[in-house]
C-alpha cells in the first residue's frame, strides 16, 4: 500500500487485497495519515484482486471518519472483482466510484 498527498487529497494505491488480514491496518494507516487539510481520500482499486466483508467494514469506517470531518471517500478504477462485490453489497450507492481515463 502506498500513500500520496496532493492538495487536499490523500491517494491510496498499490492495494493487492483488502480482507480480514489487512483491513485493520488499512483503516488505521489511513486514519493516521489524514492531516488537517485533507478533504478527500481516493482509493485506487485497479490492482486489487479481492475485498471481503472486513475490507468493506474498513471502507465504511474510513467513510464515516471523513464524513465527520466534512470530507469524502472515492473509489477509483475498481477491478471487475471489486466492482462486483461493491454492486452485490450495494456499496456502490454509498461510495463515489470514478473510472479514470488510462494514462498514455
Amino acid at each position: 500500500m502506498h500513500f500520496e498527498t496532493t492538495d487536499h487529497t490523500l491517494r491510496v494505491t498499490q492495494l493487492a487485497e483488502l480482507n480480514s488480514a489487512t483491513a485493520g491496518a488499512f483503516r488505521d494507516q489511513i486514519r493516521g495519515s489524514l492531516g488537517a487539510g485533507h478533504q478527500r481520500v481516493d482509493i485506487d482499486f485497479s490492482e486489487t484482486r479481492f475485498v471481503d466483508s472486513s475490507g468493506l467494514g474498513a471502507l465504511i469506517a474510513v467513510h464515516k471518519t471523513l464524513c465527520g470531518q466534512g470530507g469524502s471517500l472515492r473509489i477509483l478504477n475498481p477491478s471487475p472483482q471489486v466492482r462486483q462485490i461493491l454492486e452485490l453489497t450495494r456499496m456502490h450507492r454509498i461510495f463515489e466510484i470514478v473510472v479514470e481515463a488510462p494514462k498514455p
